[in-house]
């Protein structure tokens, strides 16, 4: 007799909380092998696909996509065992070949990962009709799903078409991201990548062709009665949600500024010979080395000098926790907000390691691949917003960390260099730091010791 399991949606890791239904990679009546993704999750750190720790029938999926649930929901209903047909729902002959124990699909593989979906690439779906699941010894329909495949396929120059019946081919989550903001349904697409994958072009492509009729309006206009009041018309007011990434950037700001009580220490410095230098590795050949591994390595040996600034605050215990590593985070601007990707150990590694793992972590960022793992456990960051093109800035400090170093844009300026008023490549450097870790003097001690390495990056030699 069948079985209906009910799997509810894991506790994704890192303190997250909740998750928001992105895309449904099956659908009721669809055969499922055990640790199969079946539905793609955006939590506040990164896109996931949840894999399903059962193998069998799936009779019934709760929450449309967009939809925001809770860790510990019901995700889906699985119905294995045996029926009256003699089909034996918990058996997949592609998942015992894999290596799946006879019975564990009744158990559960016990394979959800915590933040992470299992690799395995999930079987051949196979349509079967479900009975009404039994819940509990008594009967309950699945929840009704609208079948959302096309019954026709627009054509483009190259590529393949989606099959209607299996998952979308498309890797880049931007790319899901773009056509969902727009109403854009990807089983629609003919993919011109390989094997038929579809590309951010190919989004753009249907969008500029117009294929984006009916599409649903996101956000939430309301009239402003206080204009209307005032004799200036009715105004319409956007309500844009606080949820995803820009809803745990709120949460984790807000709880910053309350519990720590920070203050900011700045000074302009000379760059002109840290500029020199780095131009001079780079012309002697061997992988380029990029300013802000340059000011990483100068970060991780002032901290080893300073390593006041490399903690953070037990409020409970009322203790400063001190680390000997330095885990090193830094500001990474993407389509869906600012995130802070970790470098692990930047302490032990050079500047041409911290170019590389600088480039890999921004490269999964603007891709939206990040794991929770790569964007927690830092113990100081390095923010270059110089990138924005503007001088200075007071950030506030990544909670639960107790300081951050700002780098401002690197330009010339009029300096006095030997006595001469000269233009030189200056940069202005500012310590944000919990007041509680320590004083001014350790702080300033800190930036002044960055400033001399910029400055004269002999300096960092003479000290290591």
């Amino acid at each position: 007799m069948a079985q209906v399991l009910e799997f509810k949606l894991p506790d994704l890791g890192e303190g997250l909380t909740e998750a928001e239904i992105v895309r449904w990679l099956v659908e009721v009546g669809d055969v499922v092998a055990v640790d199969q993704p079946v539905v793609e999750v955006e939590t506040a750190k990164a896109m996931v696909e949840v894999p399903c720790p059962y193998g069998g029938v799936v009779t019934a999926r709760f929450g449309a996509e967009g939809t925001e649930l809770p860790v510990g929901a019901p995700l889906l209903t699985v119905a294995v065992g045996r029926t009256a047909s003699g089909w034996a729902f918990g058996f997949d002959p592609a998942a015992r070949m894999r290596g799946a124990k006879d019975g564990a699909s009744a158990e559960g593989s016990g394979n959800v990962l915590v933040g992470y979906g299992t690799s395995e690439a999930p079987a051949r779906r196979r349509r079967v009709r479900p009975a009404a699941p039994v819940v509990n010894g008594r009967s309950r329909a699945p929840e009704p799903v609208r079948d959302t495949r096309p019954t026709e396929t627009p054509s483009t120059p190259t590529g393949r078409a989606a099959p209607a019946d299996g998952p979308v081919p498309v890797i880049s989550p931007l790319v899901r991201r773009l056509a969902r903001q727009n109403g854009l349904d990807l089983r629609k697409l003919t993919g011109s990548g390989p094997d038929g994958l579809i590309l951010r072009a190919d989004v753009e492509h249907a969008l500029r062709a117009g294929d984006t009729q009916d599409r649903p309006d996101t956000t939430k206009a309301t009239a402003a009665p206080a204009a209307a009041a005032s004799g200036f018309g009715t105004a319409l007011v956007t309500r844009v949600p606080l949820k995803g990434i820009r809803g745990a950037v709120a949460d984790k700001l807000s709880r910053s500024r309350t519990e720590i009580p920070d203050a900011t220490c700045w000074v302009d410095a000379d760059a002109t010979e840290l500029m020199r230098t780095r131009a001079a590795m780079n012309a002697a050949g061997g992988p380029k080395i990029s300013v802000l591994a340059l000011l990483a390595r100068i970060c991780t040996a002032a901290l080893a000098r300073f390593p006041e600034l490399n903690s953070s605050v037990d409020t409970e215990a009322r203790e400063v926790v001190r680390y000997a590593d330095v885990h090193l985070g830094f500001a990474a601007q993407t389509e869906r907000g600012l995130v802070v990707p970790v470098v692990r150990d930047a302490h032990t590694r050079d500047a041409e390691s911290l170019t590389a793992e600088f480039a890999r972590l921004t490269e999964a960022a603007r891709e939206g691949t990040l794991t929770p793992a790569q964007l927690t456990g830092g113990t100081f960051t390095l923010n270059n917003y110089g990138v924005f093109g503007v001088d200075g800035s007071t950030p506030i400090i990544n909670h639960p960390e107790a300081a951050m170093l700002g780098v401002g844009r690197i330009v010339p300026k009029p300096w006095v260099y030997e006595g001469e008023l000269a233009v030189r490549q200056v940069v202005q450097l500012s310590l944000t730091f919990d007041h509680r870790v320590c004083d001014g003097g350790t702080a300033g001690g800190f930036l002044r010791y960055v400033a001399d390495c910029v400055e004269q990056p002999a300096v960092l030699l003479r000290t290591l």
